[in-house]
């Protein structure tokens, strides 16, 4: 199976590991597979390398970095034929959590050797027509991200820093939330995120029960908390309870309009855009293809992975159709 590993240099762990290229070689000398390792140079560039590896006739892309390296790749991929594999090395990795993906480098490729692997479809999303996998977001969110991007240490003590400091200054804004079918309704809200897997990362689940494959999106609003109302909340997100505070609203759909006052950014899997007052929102049900471990909780295999050494493999597209 044609193979091509994209390795982002600049992702938190990639930047700690100098030896992981090192291991991408191994593997690949190893196993005996047609691979090859190609590397980001800008933002944007991880979308163009993956795009190049499919008219190349690559049937595997693998992102090897964070959630920004992710989403920049499967771009590219959406609607493919190709599947995605992760080798999660960012601060968050809360698509490859969700997942039950291998977080260790090491591990992570190993699954890629792993006959009893499968290979799945999982919904997608789009912002104001930004592709977004994991979750997206506006307000305080937003504005998190913006701020944890110039950060050169990452981590989680590093989120939790930038967010404590974003708390005391972020306003809430009073939003209206359209689901697409009758439901309108106008709140203020200090957080405002749509979830296509239960969480944010690092296990802080957003959206608990969510799921990938539901052809469904989930929509969360946070109310302002207030100092003493904000430490109760990220208790529940570790929790699991997230969505049981009176605090919290979650809507769930297919399309979601989200109006604001005045244009601002949105984040897309933690990276920051700006955009206009109104925020589109839509789902792709089954729109990617990705290698999962067998205990995925993604029900529904779209490829029997025969032959991890020599690519003998039969699959379907993300519609059903034979490869």
């Amino acid at each position: 199976m044609k193979t091509r590993f994209i390795f982002n240099p600049c992702s938190g762990r990639n930047l700690r590991h100098p030896w992981l290229v090192s291991a991408l070689q191994a593997f690949i000398a190893a196993q005996g597979i047609d691979a090859s390792i190609v590397f980001t140079e800008r933002p944007g560039h991880a979308t163009e390398l993956a795009q190049a590896a499919l008219d190349d006739g690559c049937q595997r892309i693998v992102a090897v970095g964070g959630d920004g390296t992710m989403n920049e790749v499967a771009q590219a991929l959406v609607g493919a034929r190709a599947a995605l594999a992760l080798v999660p090395c960012g601060s968050g990795n809360g698509l490859a959590l969700h997942l039950g993906l291998p977080l260790r480098p090491r591990r992570a490729l190993a699954l890629l050797a792993d006959p009893t692997a499968r290979v799945v479809a999982i919904d997608t999303g789009t912002a104001n027509d930004r592709p977004f996998f994991n979750a997206m977001g506006l307000g305080f969110d937003a504005e998190i991200s913006r701020r944890f991007n110039r950060l050169t240490r990452r981590g989680l003590a590093a989120y939790a820093h930038t967010g404590l400091t974003a708390f005391f200054r972020h306003r809430h804004e009073r939003v209206t939330v359209s689901d697409g079918n009758g439901t309108r309704e106008t709140l203020d809200a200090f957080i405002v995120a749509v979830a296509n897997s239960d969480q944010y990362g690092n296990n802080a689940r957003l959206a608990p029960g969510a799921r990938v494959d539901d052809g469904l999106l989930d929509l969360v609003t946070v109310s302002p908390p207030g100092v003493l109302g904000a430490l109760p909340l990220v208790a529940r997100l570790f929790a699991g309870t997230f969505d049981r505070s009176p605090r919290v609203r979650r809507f769930q759909g297919a399309r979601f309009l989200v109006e604001r006052p005045r244009p601002g950014i949105i984040h897309t899997d933690g990276e920051t855009h700006a955009t206009g007052p109104a925020v589109e929102i839509s789902v792709r049900p089954r729109s990617l293809l990705l290698l999962v471990p067998a205990g995925c909780r993604v029900a529904s295999p779209v490829a029997v992975l025969s032959d991890h050494n020599h690519g003998q493999e039969t699959s379907q597209g993300p519609n059903g159709d034979h490869l």
